[in-house]
Order: structure tokens, then C-alpha cells, then sequence
């Protein structure tokens, strides 16, 4: 206890600093959590939170039993998955940067694949509708490989690539960002040796870059498992149309058509709560496997 108070005495000023971030993240983000007791009640507005009668998991065990379950978690997860196999793209394209010696050549394409990342989900999904619709350029390019011009969009097979490599397009280079960061941290001496031994510049990546920014891959890509069965709400609601239901329905838009449409406020929590339970779980097991095979994990 006295170690603690000469710490506090002689660090105060950096704690004053953050407590006004603590303070928010108290109020803003655990604050509101009080909230998913209604997943476990039959929850009424006039009556409040506490006012509303106990259901226990009756809620739980409806989603579980409802007759499109599974075809919603495998569109979810087709949506997710198909997204996780596109990870090492903005590594590849880190190491494409970093590669680059033309400062001003650098920077700009730097800039040109940074740009997609400032535009706003509505304005994405416009471009994205407009670019596979039946006169857009790769509706033309379907038409000329099938013979008849088709919105893609109206095609089920076709929206989880165009979700995810719309995704691509859009994240990718300000997801160089943190690959960079790290790229710059690797010891030129390191490199110097290698290109001594007569190393090229495929195998300084593989031998020298790869493994010194493998811990940021291998945290990155934990984080990005920890969220399996997230696919963004609105991007998914923007693309979505009665013909491409069939692929394009997903948790949270379910969630959305049975909270704020249906007004089934409980029912939408529960989804909510057992989805978050199930990507806190992959959290757990992808940092245990990680850390299990390489030795680095997030705790």
C-alpha cells in the first residue's frame, strides 16, 4: 500500500492526464452494459429494467430454435471468413511500400490507397452499386464474359466477394499503417548483413522483415478473429436488396429487423449478447493457439 502511494504521489500528473479517457470509457462504453440484463427479462418500456418480468434464457433458446439459425450464421460466417482470408493484404502491400526507394512516387500511391478509407459507408455502397450495376463497368465486363449485362448485386453468389473485396479496396492501405510502423523498426544492420551474405530482396523479406514484424501480424490477426461473427451492419443493409437475400441476410440485420423494426427489444439483446459470448470465446482460443505455436499472443 505505501509502494503504491509514493507511485501515485510521484506519477500523478500522467494519471490526471488519463482520467478524462477513463472517465469516458467508464460512462460511455461500460455504463450502458447494465443494458443486457433485458436479454434476460420480457422487457417493457413503461415498466423500465427492473420493472419487467424474469425470462431466463427464454430468448436465447428462441434464436436458437429459429427456423433460419443456421443459414444465418452461415451467411455470417461465409462473410467473415471469406474477409479473413484477405488479412494478408495489407501486409503484402506494406512490404510493396517499403520496398519502394522514389520518395515522391511512394507517397503518392501511398495516398491514392489511403484515399477510399475517408469515404463514408454510404458514399462506398453508391460507388460499389453503381460500378456492378447492369450499365457499370463490371457489369458490362459480366456481360461480355456471359453474353447478357446483369447487376451483379441481384445475384447471391456474387455479394460476399463484392462485400469483401469492396472492403479491400476501401481498408487496405491505411491497414499498411501498422505494417509500416513496424517495417521501419527493423534494424538496418540486420539488412545490411543479409545483403553482405548476398541476400536479394525477396529473401531479406522472408528472412529479415517477415519474422521481425511477426508479432504485430500475428496480434493483428487476433484482434481481427475476435470478431468472427461481426460483418458490419451497414454496409451489408446498403448492398442488400430482395434478390440477393438469400447470401446477404446476416446477424445484424436480423438483429435490426427484430429490435428496432419488430420493436423486440429483449429478443435483439440476446442475439446481441450471444454473439459477442461467441467472439470472446474465439478471442480466448486464437490467442491460446497463437501463443500455444509461436510464442506471442495478447496476454
Amino acid at each position: 500500500m505505501k509502494k503504491l502511494q509514493i507511485h501515485l504521489r510521484k506519477y500523478w500528473q500522467l494519471y490526471l492526464l488519463l482520467l478524462p479517457a477513463f472517465v469516458y470509457v467508464l460512462i460511455f462504453s461500460y455504463g450502458p452494459m447494465y443494458g443486457i440484463i433485458i436479454a434476460f427479462k420480457d422487457f417493457k418500456p413503461k415498466l423500465g429494467y427492473w420493472g419487467s418480468d424474469w425470462a431466463g434464457l427464454k430468448y436465447f433458446k428462441r434464436f436458437l430454435t429459429y427456423p433460419d439459425f443456421w443459414k444465418l450464421v452461415r451467411n455470417t460466417l461465409s462473410i467473415s471468413l471469406y474477409t479473413l482470408l484477405t488479412f494478408p493484404c495489407a501486409i503484402i502491400l506494406a512490404l510493396l511500400f517499403n520496398e519502394l526507394k522514389g520518395v515522391f512516387f511512394k507517397k503518392t500511391v501511398q495516398m491514392v490507397t489511403y484515399a477510399p478509407y475517408f469515404l463514408s459507408s454510404v458514399v462506398m455502397c453508391s460507388l460499389v452499386i453503381l460500378m456492378v450495376g447492369r450499365d457499370g463497368p463490371l457489369g458490362i465486363l459480366y456481360g461480355m464474359i456471359t453474353g447478357k449485362n446483369a447487376d451483379l448485386l441481384t445475384i447471391p453468389k456474387y455479394f460476399s466477394s463484392i462485400y469483401v473485396w469492396s472492403g479491400v479496396w476501401q481498408s487496405t492501405g491505411w491497414g499498411t499503417i501498422i505494417y509500416l510502423a513496424a517495417l521501419a523498426g527493423v534494424s538496418p544492420e540486420l539488412i545490411e548483413s543479409a545483403k553482405i551474405d548476398g541476400a536479394g530482396r525477396l529473401q531479406i523479406i522472408r528472412h529479415v522483415n517477415l519474422p521481425c514484424i511477426l508479432p504485430t501480424i500475428i496480434i493483428m490477426f487476433i484482434m481481427s478473429t475476435g470478431s468472427i461473427l461481426t460483418v458490419g451492419f451497414e454496409k451489408i443493409f446498403l448492398l442488400q436488396n430482395d434478390l440477393n437475400l438469400e447470401t446477404s441476410r446476416v446477424i445484424s440485420t436480423y438483429t435490426y429487423e427484430i429490435g428496432l423494426l419488430g420493436g423486440q427489444f429483449s429478443y435483439s439483446t440476446a442475439i446481441g449478447l450471444f454473439n459477442n459470448v461467441i467472439n470472446v470465446i474465439m478471442l480466448f482460443l486464437s490467442n491460446k493457439i497463437a501463443k500455444k505455436v509461436s510464442g506471442i499472443g495478447l496476454w
